[in-house]
């Protein structure tokens, strides 16, 4: 097994001592195309805590948040992170923007980290190696997702608060404020932004669940790897190369537009 991407995966120290480093793990249950998706059993877990557990491998993440909304349709994700002993900030549903902001205000966070409840296959080392090149260079936002190298469901955004208050001030359109950070990357022209790419081109892997056929993709992946979590993002890179008919099952689904919500 690889050790990119498990509790072995080096972090680099920081001094002086690093800013206070919160991930947001943006979570619903009213999904248009799989309802309830965040909760479905992946080999005996939800997919919300197989999304947790892996987060709170990474290093350099010093505390872990469920951010769900305060619709009732998301008590089950309240129940779920009770179970899991992990926080959950709950804020206005159409307006995630406005939820992460509060999310990060409430827990003095520093840095922010964004991931989704429904990239179960989430990589800590990846987390780690896109928080450690905000870090080190100090951009306003950094991104493993503005230059597409990973597979889609490995996405890290990794931004200051203050660049998330300003998003949160000033950002005006719908898709702006559902999808969080459009506005600070589509205005390079004020924020100091950071691709942050891996060493070889699998952007084409569709690893994230939006979809019955996104499901039984992973569901196949955590069948045969699961390992209590600890399976990386290049020993499933190695599983579709001994079976790449696993990447069929979700091959043609189409990934929805910003602008489609």
């Amino acid at each position: 097994m690889s050790t990119e991407g498990s509790s072995l995966c080096p972090v680099p120290s920081f001094l002086p001592p690093r800013p206070f480093t919160v991930v947001l793990i943006q979570a619903r249950m009213s999904s248009a195309r799989l309802p309830g998706k965040v909760l479905a059993d992946l080999a005996g877990r939800s997919m919300l805590a197989r999304v947790v557990r892996r987060v709170r491998r990474a290093g350099l993440v010093d505390r872990v948040i469920v951010a769900a909304s305060e619709s009732g349709e998301d008590e089950p994700i309240l129940a779920e992170c009770r179970r899991l002993a992990v926080d959950c900030f709950r804020g206005s549903e159409p307006d995630v923007l406005d939820r992460f902001h509060r999310a990060a205000e409430a827990s003095r966070a520093e840095i922010v980290v964004r991931v989704t409840a429904d990239c179960p296959l989430i990589d800590p080392c990846v987390m780690d190696r896109t928080i450690c090149a905000f870090l080190e260079a100090r951009p306003d936002y950094a991104s493993n997702t503005l230059q597409r190298t990973y597979p889609r469901g490995l996405d890290t955004e990794v931004m200051t608060a203050a660049a998330l208050a300003c998003a949160w001030r000033e950002a005006t359109q719908p898709y702006q404020r559902v999808h969080v950070t459009p506005y600070l990357y589509g205005h390079p022209e004020r924020f100091r932004l950071l691709s942050v790419t891996g060493e070889a081109d699998h952007s084409s892997g569709r690893w994230t669940v939006d979809s019955p056929e996104d499901l039984q993709f992973v569901r196949a992946v955590y069948e045969r790897l699961a390992r209590d979590d600890e399976f990386s993002w290049r020993d499933v890179l190695e599983l579709l190369d001994q079976e790449p008919s696993l990447a069929d099952l979700n091959r043609h689904v189409r990934q929805k537009h910003l602008l489609e919500g």
